[in-house]
């Protein structure tokens, strides 16, 4: 799978740094396989017939999904990191159309509505979280699965293996922290929040829209 190496567009960083989900290092597996059993145990018990995942990156999860039978698209601000997206996603006999550049900001009810919304470490990179929440609402119907890295633990594990001691263990791109009730506050303004998941070193909410049956 083609990993963009962590690229900026502007003062943007966008993609992954590298491969996390092949990792070699036993730790960071465990970590990621705590990580990929609570999004997957949480997408099995809404059973959604379509999934938009608003910050694809290169796509692992799209295509995973996409794999599985299920009609997902995914979308990211980045036109660089789209463009991986569909070089992986033909490598694996996928449509590229399954992939669009988009913001998070732009995304409109009428086209990029789905059962199942995912924005996982979406919202630590934005200046306007609310405002990105708020557009979330609109389309998700009636489902919603965000994460972030849960603070201050993140910044503690970076520091820990050596990373970003300068930034206090903040990894570059993240202009936003919360700890996992700072992140519950901030949610349920807009969704219900069904249930909290927290792998190490994430928080992972499962949500419903409030205006939504």
């Amino acid at each position: 799978m083609k990993i963009s190496g962590g690229f900026k567009e502007g003062d943007i960083i966008f993609g992954n740094a590298y491969d996390k989900y092949g990792s070699s290092n036993p730790i960071e597996r465990c970590l990621m396989q705590g990580f990929v059993s609570a999004m997957t145990e949480l997408v099995d018990k809404v059973k959604p017939a379509s999934i938009h995942e608003v910050g694809c990156g290169e796509g692992y999860w799209t295509l995973k999904w996409l794999e599985q039978g299920i009609a997902a698209r995914g979308s990211d601000f980045s036109g660089k990191v789209i463009e991986l997206a569909r070089v992986n996603a033909l490598n694996r006999n996928i449509p590229a159309e399954s992939f669009k550049a988009c913001s998070i900001y732009d995304l409109k009810p009428d086209v990029d509505a789905a059962d199942l919304v995912v924005c996982c470490e979406v919202l630590e990179h934005l200046e306007r979280p609310d405002d990105g929440l708020q557009v979330l609402q609109a389309i998700v119907s009636p489902y919603l699965i965000v994460s972030v890295p849960r603070e201050p633990l993140w910044r503690a594990l970076n520091m820990a293996r050596g990373k970003y001691w300068k930034d206090r263990g903040n990894t570059p791109g993240h202009i936003q922290n919360w700890s996992q009730s700072q992140l519950l506050s901030l949610v349920s303004r807009y969704f219900d929040v069904l249930e909290v998941r927290s792998p190490v070193p994430w928080t992972i909410l499962l949500c419903r829209c409030l205006d939504k049956p």
